[in-house]
């Protein structure tokens, strides 16, 4: 509803309205954001005074309903600021809510000391955020002082919406993300210091005091987002940085006339710590020196983690955690999950494919979920759909559109938790191998890979922590591991194990897949020659590929473990990493001990340990969560739909084309005849091909060569009827060529390259190729096939495992399928290695010896003058010569012979030679090359060798005048 007041009312009614601002929360910045939806968002900017700290704020809101509305808290990551949050607040504005952003102590233009989510200090602004919330005119109020309020964020920011749960009983919802629940746990897994990690996020505070970076912020959390550009949007102010000129602030956002800060604001210079308070700054310099966690530092840091007030939180969480995050682990998650459900309230948990370690963070399905998540429980709203109990993101491929990975939801109607369905299996090491043998031993588990019985302890296998613990092994890098999560689900990603650094122990080859869901455990002896008896070591489950070589970590994620009192042995039970993994069949699980690895810190001084496995390793399963199909995206349904208008108006509105012609006797054993062939693409100045004529006979290997643009590609497109010819004709065994002509069912073709389903096997690919054709399976001959390609047990693995040659041999073996009488291949040796192109030479050779025919396009002239019998060179569109690899070559009437010495004149003039910088060149004249020999014999030349007078380069660049583009 809109007022109209009188002109001379305004006045007092703006003084009256900004008098209201300034009770309600100090002075502050109304802007109306520009917006897409039916309604603007407006958003009000404020420096808000919290007990001595200055909290930079915005608040939004949309609409111009004057109801009350639950009100949102919205925290961003660690080193960043409330610019990170905007793109969603103001989505939570338009979808009903008045949203409250802030700049926590220490980051943004915010003033106070970084305290880590300190009960005293950001706990304690929080509740005053929710009181300043609470005399809002707009917020719904549950009763007079307490606002209807939830609270999200991310990292830093979940973790305060967590404690503020615990702390304040007027917080009624909370959605944390990729956060932590024990933050002693999260940086001091098992007593061992998380040391880069540590680093990183000490560096973003200690570093960067306000002012130093844009907006005055420090460098900004790895996992948050790109500040929106809204600012630069025409009708929006600009986002609030340290010189917006506030008002009441200077242009570096201090308060004028405001006496240096002491312990409760900014300190007055830049120290060691920075913007750190003093015991998280002495905390983190005197771990990071010893290199070990002590119990004064984890005391701590539990003290202000959510855990510490557990048992309080009581209202409903949306638990949303990341696959790829080696800062905080999915067992963070877990706790959270099972002590708020303990508490009876409401839980959900979702496992993103992304996390810290970077990945996809599944951002706007999440931030849709958390919006239907509050709408239950702030609006109320019993309809919403609030999703699944639990969900956890799979890879489900690659997009062929444009490579990514694509991701499918797997559900269930209640949290499995991290230890569910549980099955055994094996492990063993053979005695005397080195570290990382695999254990070759059959295969004989259960048809579902569990294996029947445990095995007894394997035997000890020695491993070193070297001196300094130099150099570390590799698993997760920050903001690196999330994509190379994502690789380890497709079967590939990096990690590196140095020689004598670890033990290895492995399992038989699964029967079938394993899909592991939660925390695998194991119970190990380990044994340490360290002076104080203990051992850190770094345990991780390898899915080793059949041939031992593949070898892909999960989610990059690696368990430490400090062992004390280890020096005569010590039983362990290993807790490993929480991951959601697929083992295909055939491949191994390899449990590993590593005395080293990146992200921690290891003893520096040397040491020998030496491991045992006691048991089987558990592996959880979760068989209750189920993988969702995978939606169509619009164009599965959209193309096809808009291919059958365009079909029905060509078939209304296009001309008959005319009839084939009729088939030709005389050409029925003829492979290929081409006659008077011209192309000229739309919009073209000249002809790809023209006037093109040449016939290929049965058992030939022909080379079709020529410089890029020669139109070697658009004569086997027309060839293969997927392009029309201007002028011309193609006859394959006499018929002549149409797009769908039933004679091309002779021709199998591979043209710029091949596309397959990398989840499947060599085999189950082209299993689907064939059955997509509609022929009978019988007819497919895919042994005969497979045979000549050559592929051995490759077939049963799946491609996406697959080098680039064995890549190009499935291509082969799929253009090979029904043993076509004419093979059409382009470029077929492209990415090879010299044995591999060897190997393809040799599968065209044995193709044609059956009397098949083989038509090779390719730009390794050596390799098509082994293997071609017969070429055609195209120049321009063009026939520039056609005939034997001899006659071009020149090899049938001239020879060049290398000699030891100089040779007279008289005989050069005998055998009618000429001098060359290689030799005498030597017309034949009618006689063999036998003959010839010997001859050169019998004048007592010292020969020492006879060959053809050039090679088929020297004829190719002669034939094309040396242009090679």
């Amino acid at each position: 509803m809109q007022l109209r007041l009188p002109r001379k009312g305004l006045r007092r009614w703006a003084a009256a309205g900004a008098a209201l601002a300034v009770l309600l929360g100090g002075a502050g910045t109304w802007t109306a954001v520009a917006s897409d939806g039916p309604a603007p968002v407006h958003r009000a900017d404020r420096m808000l005074d919290l007990d001595g700290v200055r909290l930079d704020t915005s608040y939004f809101t949309a609409g111009d309903d004057a109801g009350r509305r639950p009100a949102v808290l919205l925290g961003h990551g660690f080193g960043g600021s409330k610019d990170d949050v905007r793109a969603q607040a103001e989505r939570l504005a338009r979808d009903g809510y008045a949203v409250l952003t802030w700049s926590a102590r220490g980051f943004g233009a915010s003033t106070g000391q970084i305290g880590l989510n300190d009960p005293e200090r950001e706990v304690k602004d929080v509740r005053g955020l929710v009181d300043w919330l609470a005399a809002r005119p707009e917020v719904l109020l549950d009763k007079p002082g307490d606002p209807r309020v939830g609270i999200t964020g991310a990292s830093y920011g979940g973790a305060v919406a967590l404690l503020a749960a615990g702390h304040d009983p007027r917080v009624d919802a909370v959605a944390p993300q990729i956060t932590y629940w024990n933050l002693a746990d999260a940086l001091f897994p098992n007593g061992v210091f998380k040391k880069l990690w540590s680093g990183i996020f000490f560096s973003a505070g200690a570093t960067a005091p306000r002012g130093s970076g844009p907006n005055g912020q420090a460098p900004a959390d790895p996992t948050a987002p790109a500040a929106p550009k809204g600012a630069d949007t025409p009708g929006a102010a600009p986002a609030p940085t340290a010189s917006a000129g506030r008002p009441g602030t200077s242009r570096d956002g201090s308060i004028p006339g405001a006496t240096p800060a002491t312990a409760a604001g900014t300190p007055a210079a830049p120290t060691a710590c920075g913007r750190f308070s003093p015991e998280v700054c002495a905390l983190y310099q005197r771990v990071a020196v010893s290199g070990r966690p002590d119990p004064a530092a984890r005391a701590l840091l539990e003290a202000r983690s959510p855990s510490a007030v557990g048992a309080r939180i009581k209202v409903p969480a949306l638990i949303v955690q990341g696959q790829a995050d080696s800062l905080f682990t999915l067992d963070q998650a877990d706790a959270m999950a099972r002590t708020i459900a303990g508490n009876g309230a409401p839980v959900a948990v979702d496992w993103t494919a992304g996390g810290h370690d970077g990945g996809d963070r599944e951002t706007d399905r999440i931030e849709g979920r958390i919006g239907a998540w509050f709408d239950r429980y702030l609006k109320q709203d019993t309809g919403a759909d609030t999703g699944p109990a639990f969900r956890v993101s799979r890879t489900g491929g690659v997009d062929s559109t444009d490579g990514r990975a694509t991701l499918r939801g797997a559900t269930a109607d209640r949290y499995p938790g991290l230890a569910a369905g549980t099955v055994k299996v094996a492990l063993s090491a053979q005695a005397g191998a080195p570290a990382g043998t695999p254990a070759d031993r059959p295969a004989n588990a259960t048809a579902e890979g569990r294996t029947a019985s445990a095995t007894g302890p394997s035997a000890p296998r020695p491993f070193a922590n070297p001196a300094g613990a130099n150099p570390p092994a590799l698993s997760a890098v920050p903001g690196l591991g999330g994509g190379l999560s994502q690789l380890s689900s497709l079967g590939a990603g990096f990690s590196l194990d140095f020689p004598g650094q670890f033990a290895a122990f492995d399992a038989r080859p699964q029967s079938a897949p394993l899909r592991i869901t939660g925390t695998p455990t194991v119970r190990v002896r380990v044994t340490s020659t360290a002076p104080d008896g203990s051992a850190v070591v770094f345990a991780k489950v390898y899915d080793l590929g059949p041939d031992g070589r593949q070898q892909v970590l999960p989610a990059q994620l690696v368990a430490p473990v400090r062992i004390d009192g280890a020096a005569r042995g010590r039983t362990v039970d290993l807790t490993l990493p929480a991951v959601d993994h697929e083992v295909p069949a055939g491949h191994r699980l390899r449990l590993v001990l590593a005395a080293t690895d990146l992200g921690y810190a290891s003893p520096a001084a040397p040491a020998t340990y030496t491991a045992a496995v006691e048991g089987p390793l558990t592996v959880p399963t979760a068989p209750a969560v189920t993988t969702q199909a995978t939606g169509l995206p619009w164009w599965a349904w959209g193309l096809p739909l808009g291919g059958a208008v365009v079909a029905a108006v060509l078939l209304l509105t296009a001309r008959r084309r005319t009839t084939a012609p009729a088939p030709d006797p005389e050409l029925a054993h003829v492979p290929l005849q081409i006659t008077g062939l011209s192309k000229k693409y739309a919009g073209g100045d000249r002809y790809s091909v023209r006037e093109l004529s040449f016939r290929v006979e049965q058992g030939q290997v022909l080379g079709l060569l020529g410089p890029n643009g020669a139109g070697k590609t658009t004569t086997l497109r027309m060839l293969m009827g997927l392009i029309t010819p201007d002028e011309g004709e193609i006859r394959v065994f006499g018929h002549a060529i149409r797009p769908g002509a039933p004679v091309l069912s002779r021709v199998g073709a591979f043209v710029e390259g091949a596309g397959f389903l990398p989840h499947l096997s060599g085999r189950e690919n082209l299993e689907l190729y064939w059955a997509s054709t509609g022929r009978p399976a019988e007819d497919a001959h895919l042994d005969e096939a497979l045979r000549i390609a050559n592929l051995g047990g490759a077939l049963q693995r799946s491609v996406r495992t697959y080098s680039q040659g064995m890549r190009q041999r499935l291509a082969i073996a799929q253009a090979m399928l029904g043993l076509p009488d004419l093979l059409i291949l382009d470029e077929p040796t492209n990415g090879l290695d010299p044995p591999q192109i060897r190997e393809m030479r040799e599968v065209m050779i044995r193709y044609a010896a059956g009397g098949r025919t083989v038509i090779v396009s390719s730009h390794l002239l050596a390799e098509v003058e082994q293997s071609c019998t017969h070429l055609v060179v195209m120049d321009r569109g063009g026939l520039v010569q056609a005939g034997p690899v001899g006659e071009i070559t020149g090899n049938g009437d001239t020879l060049l012979v290398t000699l030891a010495g100089p040779v007279p004149d008289p005989v050069v003039e005998k055998l009618a030679a000429v001098r060359t910088d290689a030799g005498l060149l030597v017309p034949l004249d009618g006689r063999t090359a036998t003959e010839l020999i010997g001859e050169l014999v019998r004048l007592e030349l010292p020969v020492t060798g006879v060959g053809p007078h050039r090679r088929l380069e020297d004829a190719f660049l002669t034939l094309i005048g040396g242009e090679t583009a």
